[in-house]
């Protein structure tokens, strides 16, 4: 062979490798066959059936819904997540609480009722056999916030030991629509329920009572009502030095007026107070007077895992969650139907799942990175299973590329958008950014961002630890229908079936076309992750950077 020949012969190879290097790993494509509605909507329809009672932790649900996931799993290809074990064990608390019928209210002119279930709504988080009020000061707390990056605390210079804090729902961005209050609309992780509880335990009050109002926790006060004299569960934490107040609870708005006009003060501009800068808190002229009798069960609930090991880098994992429980059998509706099924919140996301599961197992290319699909116990009660996953993680949080969770398939039309809730957190937007606009979609941010679904589900535990976190909802731009068709849609689901028997499986009118179509888009962003060998990144000014950044 001349030289000139094995010049020719050197450059050919040079560029053939140049060529290989740049390859796709793999195509847009693969797997995407798999993904069937039909599949989807029976496993939508047998996870939500009434056999499975609302499938509510610690019931006969529990074990019949935990057995047809691991079932599925085995059935998709699916390797045990947990060692050789599809399960891990959370251990949890069941808290059964009966509240007295009423609450009696004393104030200096005279002393009145209100009425259990129609004004209020209380429990306990406490292992006991009974807490109570018993002439116990009110102060009202404003929102109950203390949060130092806004200059701001509700609690400065206060002592609320012994005292029961009245507070207000979300934040007081929200309430005065003043953009220069924390995040203005968009309500922050001050602003949920779970955080007022907490803080006014850490401020040593004995009880604390959230103002409610529709717009300010996105829910009418019926859904507040379905937690009357129900079983609570969390986490079981004996031998830890967590600290909760003797009962927490909410008060209807009607009845949050009624307190401050006993108390003298005037109902009409009396909360809005709360929204200026400069707050001061007021102990008002109330007494309260009630008490909840306790049952605790000591129990372990069981979250559901299934992975794909790694080709390439096994250590390193995507992390798909859907929570697998609802709310079981509680308060009949209108109907006498007493089972909460949860067909769409969250049997249609448990069932994305499996479809994820064939999916990821029909490709040709075996992905790079570790996929776990998790299954996660006890999100209605308070996010308690992926909670005690992220402080118990089975695969190191260091090494968790990303989480991608699916609260809610959309049951319907396929959407022209899709809906990413919390805007601006992590790279994960512009991951599913492009996998939408290669689908010929567009993403769109939550319009209700007051609502603050960031903080209403599972991913934001995972966001806790520094996991970047994607969290979507669906989409309202429904492709064939009139402008607002779908916000409409959607404002109806939460007006009436919300946490309510109805819903329910739907086989005449739920198509799944745009569930198919947003599953498909998690699928791709989980695909891509899986072959990259950089890290997701939070964006700057997010809260959770700092986070990612210390571990």
């Amino acid at each position: 062979m001349n030289l000139k020949i094995k010049f020719l012969a050197f450059t050919a190879l040079i560029g053939l490798a140049a060529c290989n290097q740049n390859k796709p790993k793999f195509s847009d494509e693969d797997g995407l066959a798999a993904f069937n509605a039909d599949s989807l909507k029976l496993h939508v329809a047998e996870l939500s059936h009434d056999s499975l009672q609302g499938r509510k932790p610690f019931t006969e649900g529990e074990t019949k819904t935990i057995a047809y996931l691991q079932k599925q799993f085995k059935a998709a290809g699916l390797e045990p997540g947990n060692g050789d074990s599809y399960i891990q064990e959370v251990p949890m608390v069941n808290i059964q609480t009966t509240a007295a019928p009423d609450m009696q209210v004393s104030t200096s002119k005279g002393s009145f009722n209100l009425k259990g279930l129609e004004d209020y709504v209380i429990w306990t988080d406490k292992i006991t056999d009974k807490v109570s009020f018993d002439k116990d000061e009110v102060v009202f707390a404003g929102y109950g916030v203390v949060a130092p990056e806004y200059n701001w605390n509700d609690y400065a210079g206060l002592d609320v030991k012994g005292k029961i804090v009245m507070v207000m729902v979300n934040d007081p961005g929200f309430a005065a629509g003043d953009s220069t209050l924390f995040k203005g609309k968009t309500m922050t992780y001050y602003g949920r329920w779970t955080y007022k509880f907490e803080e006014a335990a850490r401020q040593g009050a004995k009880g604390c009572l959230i103002v409610h109002t529709t717009e300010g926790a996105s829910y009418p006060f019926t859904v507040v009502q379905n937690n009357w004299n129900a079983s609570k569960l969390r986490l079981d934490d004996r031998g830890k030095d967590n600290v909760y107040t003797d009962i927490n609870g909410w008060l209807s708005l009607p009845a949050a007026k009624k307190l401050v006009a006993a108390a003298g003060q005037d109902s009409t501009n009396f909360f809005s107070q709360a929204d200026k800068k400069g707050f001061k808190p007021l102990a008002l002229d109330l007494k309260l007077s009630t008490s909840v009798t306790v049952k605790t069960i000591f129990n372990k609930s069981h979250n559901v895992i299934g992975k794909i090991t790694g080709s390439k880098r096994p250590d390193e994992v995507i992390i798909y969650t859907s929570h697998w429980d609802h709310l079981g059998i509680g308060k009949a509706d209108e109907t006498a139907d007493s089972i909460y099924n949860g067909a769409f919140d969250n049997a249609s996301g448990t069932a994305g799942l499996i479809e994820l599961a064939r999916a990821f197992k029909s490709m040709k290319v075996q992905p790079e990175r570790t996929i776990i699909l998790l299954a996660v116990t006890a999100e209605e009660q308070g996010l308690w299973g992926s909670a005690y996953y992220a402080q118990n993680p089975v695969y190191p949080t260091a090494k968790t590329v990303a989480n991608i969770n699916i609260d809610g398939l959309n049951q319907f039309e396929k959407t022209k958008d899709i809906i990413i809730v919390g805007e601006g957190q992590s790279d994960l937007e512009e991951y599913l950014k492009e996998a939408a606009e290669k689908a010929g979609r567009v993403i769109a941010f939550e319009n209700h961002p007051e609502a603050g679904y960031y903080y209403r589900s599972d991913h934001f535990n995972f966001a806790k630890v520094g996991v970047p976190a994607l969290y979507t909802s669906n989409g309202i731009d429904v492709i064939g229908k009139e402008a607002g068709y779908g916000e409409k849609q959607d404002a109806e689901y939460t007006e009436k079936h919300y946490h309510r028997p109805s819903d329910e499986f739907d086989a005449a009118t739920w198509s799944f076309e745009g569930g198919i179509d947003d599953l498909k888009l998690f699928f791709q962003v989980g695909k891509r992750l899986a072959f990259e060998e950089k890290m997701v990144q939070w964006k700057d000014g997010s809260e959770f950077k700092a986070i990612r950044e210390k571990k």
